[in-house]
């Protein structure tokens, strides 16, 4: 026998793991109230219970799942992870994440009903601001323009144009649908339907809606700042005041991203990106009195 068989036997024969180094379990805590995990626990189940799911069908329980799908929004953890961790596939930790997205995003109430029922509490304005949630994903290209379609040259990111609506607080109360990156944010308004909701807030509910200058000739009832240099004092402090007021419309958007890393960088289908947000409204709203 050649010396480094010998050295080799030797080796194994005093490593108590031969196949692969130590391994080390830890207990980790997951930073979501025990309420929103079990509000997604409920709505999964009432989901499986429409689909005719039998009791141990799945390789893994409804509070599993949630958890997986929490994970996944709060940590952006990775779902070779999550999988392994549930002893499930990758596919099927996909499937699992989809549904959890789907079952959350349709609790998201219409933007009409938002502000009817914001006005009944009073309050006085509302404020529109649009985020772009990057994407490493697929590149299209615009049949009118040529240009990438998904590609935001404001950013110089690719990803997708949501619009979100705060109440005077900051709190979101409302996300639209993905609009593609190179939208701008006023076309992105119009598209999705949040121009046309907010239009009628205003003239019916006298409920205005405060934008930036990226909103400029949106139309009654949406006040965006004057632009221009050296402005008349009055359009100057008109600004001002604005601004001022749609400082805490920031907070909504910081809020979704800080709190859900997920949506940092969104390594799903870009057309995914509207019920996504669209769910993580969902759990900020659960969690509000807390937050």
């Amino acid at each position: 026998m050649r010396r480094g068989a010998r050295l080799m036997m030797a080796s194994t024969k005093n490593d108590p793991h031969p196949h692969g180094p130590h391994v080390i379990t830890y207990s980790a805590t997951l930073d979501v109230p025990e309420a929103t995990a079990t509000l997604l626990t409920d709505l999964l189940i009432a989901e499986r219970r429409r689909r005719g799911t039998g009791r141990g069908a799945r390789a893994a329980s409804a509070r599993e799942q949630a958890l997986l799908v929490l994970r996944w929004f709060r940590e952006d953890a990775d779902m070779k992870i999550l999988a392994r961790d549930l002893t499930v596939s990758v596919a099927t930790g996909y499937r699992y994440l989809h549904e959890g997205i789907d079952v959350l995003a349709a609790q998201t109430p219409d933007l009409h009903a938002v502000l009817a029922a914001g006005k009944a509490a009073g309050w006085t304005h509302v404020t529109l601001d649009g985020t772009l949630i990057t994407t490493d994903r697929c590149r299209a290209t615009n049949p009118e323009t040529g240009y990438d379609l998904w590609f935001s040259g404001k950013h110089a990111e690719h990803g997708g144009n949501v619009q979100i609506v705060g109440d005077p607080t900051g709190f979101p109360v409302a996300v639209s649908d993905v609009q593609p990156g190179s939208v701008h944010d006023l076309a992105a308004a119009r598209a999705t339907g949040f121009l046309g909701a907010l239009h009628a807030a205003a003239a019916l509910l006298g409920l205005p809606t405060l934008a930036d200058k990226g909103y400029h000739g949106a139309g009654a009832g949406i006040a965006t700042p004057t632009k221009g240099r050296h402005l008349h004092p009055d359009n100057a402090a008109r600004n001002q005041l604005l601004g001022c007021l749609r400082a805490p419309g920031e907070r909504g958007i910081a809020l979704l991203k800080t709190r859900w890393k997920a949506l940092n960088r969104i390594r799903l289908c870009p057309q995914r990106i509207g019920a996504i947000v669209a769910a993580a409204l969902v759990l900020t709203t659960a969690e509000r009195p807390i937050r």
